[in-house]
Formats: C-alpha cells, structure tokens, sequence
C-alpha cells in the first residue's frame, strides 16, 4: 500500500527519483499514465495488468469504456526503475500533468500519483473542506 506526501523534484531529463518508501514495490516494473485530475497515475505492474484485466472485459460496445481504455492505454508508459529509483517521465505525460521541476508524489493505496506542486495545492485547499462531507458517501457507515 501507498501511503504520505513526498516532495521530489525533476531533473533536466525529465526524470523523477521515486520516494524510498516506495521502490521495493516499484522495483519490478512501473506504469506511468494520466490520471484523473490532471495528475498521473503510477502503477506497480501487476496493478495495471488487473486494471487492464477488468477495462478488457468490459464489452466493446459500452462507450465510456471505449473512450476510456483510449486515453489510459495510449498515454501508458512502462519503465524498470533505474538502480537510483530513477524512472523517466514522457513529455507528452509531462505536459499533460504541467509539470515543471517541483512535485508532489502521493501514495493512493494501491498506486502512487505525481501532481505539480501548484496544482497540488490548488487540490488540495479547494477539497479539504469537503473532505468531512464526503467521507459518508465514500464509507458506507463511516470509519
């Protein structure tokens, strides 16, 4: 699972050194897509390979799985990290996210997200206050 904040930066490469706490799980291989949020989605391997598993058993003929799968599938790039825990971010995935030299990596559970630091705190200061409210819609009973 991942989990806490991380403040990495990019070097002139485009190339973002993993939080430690997160390597040993991403050492096998990673996927780097975009992400909802204009945020991108960092997945071990076997994550994105049962993600893929269920995107690939909707039927062909829903629309919005389609339209989907397009842009998760297209956008997608695979790495093996470097032995620094180094891997390289895509332009076209940079430009997406607009991300300059500072970030901000979360841990989501079971994937990691990389967000501009601007915009992560533009996110976050605009969603905190909806953060009480949601929490019973989400967790059905509460925590």
């Amino acid at each position: 699972m991942f989990l806490g904040t991380h403040t990495p930066r990019l070097d002139e490469k485009g190339r973002l050194i993993l939080p430690a706490k997160f390597r040993d799980e991403l050492a096998g291989g990673v996927v780097v897509t975009k992400g909802q949020d204009r945020c991108l989605y960092v997945f071990p391997t076997p994550e994105f390979q049962r993600i893929a598993e269920q995107l690939r058993a909707q039927p062909m003929t829903h629309k919005a799985a389609r339209a989907y799968s397009r842009v998760f599938f297209a956008s997608a790039h695979d790495e093996v990290p470097d032995k620094q825990g180094r891997v390289t971010i895509p332009s076209h995935l940079r430009e997406y996210a607009a991300l300059d030299r500072d970030l901000v990596v979360i841990g989501a559970s079971t994937r990691v997200e990389i967000w501009d630091k601007v915009a992560w705190e533009t996110y976050l200061a605009e969603s905190e206050d909806d953060f009480a409210d949601i929490e019973e819609g989400v967790l059905p009973g509460g925590l």
